[in-house]
């Protein structure tokens, strides 16, 4: 399963639809939105695709976030997702909350850790989990999603123009 994957939108709708034509044009069927989503005309983006999202420390009305997500189909996980992908355990965290993460990475129950919260792209291996930040589509040098295929692994930085 090839998974589009993106972090740190904060609003940017612009940004947003770029990333997703990419990720659309790469072939993405399952996306997965990191945290810092900022509003619900970025959620818009992923209506009628399967989809799913986290929270970010940047997210301040989850409440409302979290019912619109509801109403157009998209799977909103709070600030933790456990998800089985392709094959896969892959667990979505926004990376802003230490321990969770450290739970995580020390649970070791997972192939992929995605995350986001630096707005650094990064790929590195944790034990048995690859942890993967796409970096962002907000106050990054470059913008950037990713693919990650949960087959064979292969993961795609994509630059965002704009």
């Amino acid at each position: 399963m090839l998974l589009g994957v993106l972090s740190d939108t904060h609003d940017r709708v612009d940004a947003m639809a770029s990333a997703m034509t990419l990720l659309r044009q790469a072939g993405a069927q399952f996306f997965i939105h990191c945290g810092d989503v900022g509003s619900e005309r970025v959620l818009d983006h992923f209506a009628g695709l399967p989809s799913a999202f986290v929270f970010g420390n940047t997210d301040w009305d989850r409440a409302s976030l979290a019912r619109y997500a509801q109403s157009i189909g998209v799977a909103c996980h709070n600030t933790f997702a456990d998800l089985d992908l392709g094959g896969k355990k892959v667990a979505v965290t926004h990376g802003d909350d230490f321990r969770l993460k450290q739970r995580i990475l020390s649970g070791q129950r997972h192939d992929f850790l995605l995350l986001g919260h630096t707005h650094v792209r990064m790929d590195e291996r944790v034990g048995k989990t690859r942890v993967i930040n796409p970096g962002a589509l907000h106050r990054a040098r470059e913008k950037t999603v990713a693919t990650l295929d949960t087959a064979s692994g292969e993961l795609k930085f994509l630059v965002v123009g704009g």
